[in-house]
């Protein structure tokens, strides 16, 4: 496509040469500790070292956050290996994927916690960051610990903590090509002994990547006003309260779809007659309670949850006036958690050689989703005998669901080197559905449907550690992973209700740690079989939806390693790696065809990241840069395997100088501007490839300056 590009063994050739250059700089006259920091998770529900954790967990930290210029949790993904983000240009639609398990946003494979809050509907995962410490990316069923739709893993976002001791401040302005601009505004400190307060805001806007041939207007800006306020109360150091209410203001353009074919010969193109937009508007409130006493801790966690949407789109996308879609969601959700467990630092005493730490907890929830679409039709689109233009309702939808978890889990440690694990966990469920859909004028029988359905599963979980060096760990698990059934809002006649989903997974590991705890790296090997496998399939009679169905058994096995390293002072080397076979089980029909041995859609076969992180003190002013590879393998859009995007590689870059009070940096991403189509989906009838999608993000960069104090 007469693209400047480089190949993944030059850029990571680019990388290497980065340390060399960075050594020429003035070495600072007292190096920091260089031994990596202790990375705390809570992918076990309690704060523990990631290295003692006996799972597959990604820690990305708020200094990677930083400086990588991360702001949404699809980037931070890429240092998870097997995880891959199914993301539309509308912030709306991502769907994470890990290890091949996946699904609709509607019934989420791998579900999102914001500051411990369920986000039940994908819609409201995809935040623009701001004020946000960590973000964990855990592999594998978390279904024993946290319950439905865990089954492929967790991903857990926290807020950045209100500081106790000082005020800081911090103003951040980037801009950058395609009319990027942006202002970050975040500051916290102390007011009196056990206060402290916390606000952090944001606005950010910039041109669409995609421009409509036949208007010569772009398609799919973005623009968002976002915040967060914290209040955090301490009245003793075993006591805290937290509260917390953010809120994102979405308003972006429209779809980016264009026909497969087309995109790849000229991407970033469209041709149709109408411009759409989608927005989304979103409000949450939290408040976490946490009691350390002698011997039991308690936490409390409540979540309020408000999120709506309105789109409209060229439902034929293209040039010819034949249909547009409408649509309007709106979704509330209530949660609310309590966690019993063992004392931190005071485990139950067994005897001389053995401890025993346990856990106990229930969660109530309940959510109330609603969407209306119409799609709007042309004379003669349906049918050559229809010469007058159709409203199709599809779908006015209510679906409410109630729910309750109750889980334990248990720990026991001999000779403080040997740990057996066992847990397990109930969850039930009631789902309430009305479902209707019908034409305007009625040229057919309109649909409709007022029913009920209950699920339960209990999801048991077992695993082995043995810290054979105090910096070496071998491990071992099994867990079932378990997503619940339900409704599609709209589906085929017959295909309204889907059955639950369940998985075995079996998982083994090495976490060490090396020279000093200057090098980490971790390995591990899993497998995982599905029975009545939920795919996101098309639905033949309406254009651009989809609709949950089982399509039988899967399975899945790969493998995964981390590595990050400080062999110096100012230099940090990391890397991730991911291999993943996944393929549907004999007899598996989807669509009406064998899907045998067919590759999972979205699932590559390997993911991997590679890069470094230097900084230099010249006179009191800090230099730095950043450079990274991330590189995915082929995968499949679809369960036929008829649509792929081959492998691609992505660069990026980052530079800059900051002192005590002021910092100014360029960046660079997709530096080489890769081209590549990471998401498309059948859509016969319209597109003459038959498929539709959207291009990857292209090159972009800027400079971004700054004030803290």
């Amino acid at each position: 496509m007469g693209v400047m590009r480089l190949s993944p063994i030059a850029s990571i050739s680019l990388l290497a040469f980065l340390p060399l250059a960075a050594a020429a700089q003035t070495s600072p006259p007292s190096p920091p500790r260089i031994a990596l920091p202790t990375v705390t998770v809570t992918a076990q529900k309690e704060p523990a070292d990631r290295q003692a954790v006996p799972a597959s967990v990604t820690a990305v930290s708020a200094d990677t956050l930083w400086n990588a210029k991360i702001s949404f949790v699809s980037d931070a993904g890429v240092y998870a290996p097997n995880t891959f983000f199914n993301e539309f240009s509308a912030r709306k639609l991502s769907n994470v994927f890990m290890r091949g398990v996946g699904a609709s946003p509607g019934n989420p494979g791998v579900t999102t916690y914001i500051d411990g809050v369920p986000q039940l509907n994908a819609n409201s995962s995809n935040i623009e960051f701001t004020g946000i410490g960590q973000v964990e990316f855990v592999r594998g069923p978390q279904s024993t610990l946290f319950g439905r739709n865990t089954l492929g893993g967790v991903i857990n976002i926290a807020s950045e903590r209100p500081s106790m001791t000082d005020f800081v401040s911090t103003i951040v302005v980037p801009v950058g090509n395609f009319d990027s601009r942006e202002f970050h505004l975040s500051g916290s400190g102390p007011i009196g002994r056990h206060f402290a307060l916390g606000l952090s805001a944001g606005h950010s806007s910039r041109d669409g990547f995609t421009v409509n041939d036949v208007t010569g207007n772009d398609l799919d800006s973005r623009q968002a006003t976002f915040g967060k306020l914290q209040a955090l109360w301490a009245p003793s150091p075993s006591w805290e309260t937290r509260f917390i209410v953010s809120a994102e203001r979405a308003r972006d353009g429209d779809y980016a779809l264009n026909d497969l074919g087309s995109l790849r010969r000229n991407p970033f193109h469209a041709a149709r007659d109408f411009e759409g937009y989608t927005e989304r508007d979103i409000f949450n409130t939290t408040v976490t309670s946490h009691n350390e006493g002698r011997r039991f801790s308690f936490s409390s966690t409540t979540g309020f949850v408000k999120w709506n949407t309105a789109d409209e789109t060229d439902l034929d996308y293209t040039p010819l006036p034949a249909a547009t879609r409408s649509n309007i969601e709106d979704d509330f959700q209530f949660t609310q958690e309590f966690r019993l467990a063992s004392a931190a630092a005071a485990p139950v005493a067994l005897g001389t050689n053995a401890a025993l730490r346990w856990q106990t907890g229930v969660l109530f929830f309940s959510q109330d989703y609603e969407q209306e679409a119409v799609n709007r039709l042309a004379p003669f689109v349906l049918s050559q005998f229809i010469g007058f233009p159709v409203n199709q309702t599809s779908p006015r939808a209510a679906l409410d669901e109630i729910g309750i978890g109750l889980y334990g889990q248990a720990t026991l440690t001999l000779r403080s080197v040997f740990d057996i694990t066992l847990g397990a966990r109930f969850d039930r469920e009631n789902k309430h559905a009305i479902l209707e859909t019908f034409f305007s004028p009625a040229i057919a029988p309109s649909s409709f449907l007022d029913t009920t359905a209950d699920f339960s599963n209990v999801s048991p979980q077992a695993s082995l550690a043995y810290r054979f060096l105090p910096t070496h760990m071998l491990y071992v698990s099994g867990a079932r992973g378990f997503k619940a059934g339900g409704f599609n809002p709209a589906s085929p006649p017959g295909s309204e209700a889907y059955g639950e989903e369940h998985t075995w997974n079996v998982e083994g590991g090495l976490k060490t740690a090396w020279a000093g705890g200057r090098v980490t790296a971790n390995a591990s090997v899993f497998w995982i079989d599905w029975s009545d496998l939920q795919l996101n399939v098309p639905n033949p009679f309406v254009p651009a939806q989809f609709f949950i169905g089982n399509v039988g058994g899967a399975t899945s096995r790969g493998a995964e390693l981390e590595f990050n390293a400080r062999p110096v002072s100012g230099v940090e080397i990391f890397g991730a790696a991911g291999y993943t076979r996944a393929r549907f089980a004999n007899g598996t029909r989807s669509s009406g065809i064998d899907v045998s041995d067919n590759q999972l859609p979205f699932t590559p076969e390997y993911t991997a990241t590679v890069g470094a992180q230097l900084s230099r003190n010249v006179r009191n002013v800090t230099l730095y840069g950043r450079g990274e590879l991330s590189a995915l393998g082929a995968f499949h859009y679809e369960a036929s395997n008829s649509a792929q995007q081959d492998a691609y590689s992505l660069t990026s870059f980052r530079a800059g100088a900051r002192n005590k009070f002021l910092f100014a940096e360029a960046w660079v991403k997709n530096a080489f501007d890769t081209r590549y189509i990471p998401l498309a989906f059948p859509y016969p009838g319209f597109a003459q490839s038959g498929f539709i999608g959207e291009s990857g993000r292209p090159r972009t960069f800027g400079i971004s300056a700054g004030l803290t104090f």
